[in-house]
């Protein structure tokens, strides 16, 4: 096979997605489901090219759901070379990346989907503008993270690096507690609405925007939700205490804190990122790198906190062992904040001419 194949293990909306994009940026792509009527289903829609797995394989991604992730990942470490990047897309980290120790493997978080289930509703075009989570770790290789960056990028994906632990804190806030409270919203409105059943009759855009997440398939979200429990039931504490919060201002009349609430909500909504596809203004920064472990993890992950897109990533080896250089690509507006943060956190960056 070609430098540029994949092979997908789970052929959901997720992993069928990252087939379709992959074939459409010109890689050749064969994959695996556990169900075979959806291999059958795969293989006539043109998702994939066949089912045969090449030990020469340039990227496999994992898409199954996240309680199988490690077992599937043990199982196909074995047949593939030194060469092949493993990763996944479950939508939580810690657990995942604790219990798979081989160099190989780069834990992985695409932060989309839809309310459309399995093959049907894969789309090329899934990845588009959405942020991309890798979850980096000490032992991480330079030259691996450096490669499965530049694939994502081609699918258009803005790709960010965290801890494992912080991607599942940060997303239970992000994602894991929405679809709970979603779906909580649904249940509430159906179950009152089988005493009064104009109810869902009136249900207008703002519901609708609250609750369409509800409608995606709920046979991913056990394994996420039990494995991230912790940080789901802070955040849920949280927002009990909004709520009262908010409970307390109405029992007393208190229009000053409602209003400060609804203004606040309003204008941190409308402060929420952009999503750029590409920027006209790119300036590259190049970065010695320390030889010590995790020094990729550690500077990849300070762009991130700062909200830094990291357009392209390379890096250029120093000779005879010497350390090598980091070169980044960053928007040109946001090169000297950048720079600014590293050397805070003693790295020691500067713009290319």
């Amino acid at each position: 096979m070609t430098n540029r194949s994949a092979h997908i293990v789970g052929l959901g909306l997720i992993g069928s997605s990252v087939a379709l994009a992959l074939r459409h940026a010109g890689w050749a792509v064969t994959g695996f489901d556990a169900d075979p009527a959806v291999v059958a289903e795969a293989l006539s829609l043109a998702v994939i090219d066949s089912t045969e797995l090449d030990e020469r394989v340039s990227l496999v991604v994992v898409a199954t759901p996240a309680g199988a992730v490690p077992e599937v990942v043990a199982s196909v470490l074995p047949l593939v070379g030194g060469d092949t990047i493993v990763t996944d897309v479950a939508g939580v980290k810690r657990e995942i990346v604790g219990a798979i120790s081989d160099p190989r493997f780069l834990g992985g978080h695409p932060m989309a989907g839809s309310e459309l289930r399995g093959i049907k509703g894969a789309r090329a075009d899934l990845f588009q503008g959405c942020t991309w989570i890798l979850t980096p770790t000490d032992s991480t290789d330079a030259d691996r993270y450096a490669r499965l960056h530049g694939w994502l990028r081609e699918l258009s994906a803005s790709v960010i690096a965290v801890s494992a632990l912080d991607h599942d804190r940060l997303v239970a806030i992000a994602s894991h507690v929405p679809h709970v409270l979603a779906g909580a919203l649904m249940n509430h409105a159906a179950e009152a609405a089988k005493e009064d059943a104009v109810l869902l009759q009136l249900a207008a855009g703002g519901f609708r925007d609250m609750t369409r997440i509800a409608a995606g398939d709920p046979t991913i979200w056990p394994d996420i939700l039990f494995q991230n429990k912790v940080a789901i039931i802070d955040s849920l504490d949280d927002m009990e205490s909004r709520i009262d919060r908010l409970r307390h201002a109405l029992l007393s009349n208190d229009t000053s804190a409602v209003m400060a609430s609804l203004t606040a909500a309003s204008l941190a909504r409308r402060q929420l990122p952009g999503r750029s596809l590409a920027s006209e203004a790119l300036v590259q920064l190049r970065i010695p790198m320390p030889d010590r472990p995790g020094v990729l993890a550690a500077i990849t992950m300070v762009a991130s906190e700062q909200g830094i897109n990291i357009y392209d990533i390379e890096i250029a080896h120093g000779i005879e062992g010497s350390a090598g250089t980091l070169l980044l690509t960053v928007d040109r507006n946001q090169a000297d904040e950048l720079i600014g943060a590293l050397a805070n956190n003693g790295f020691l960056a500067a713009r290319t001419q």
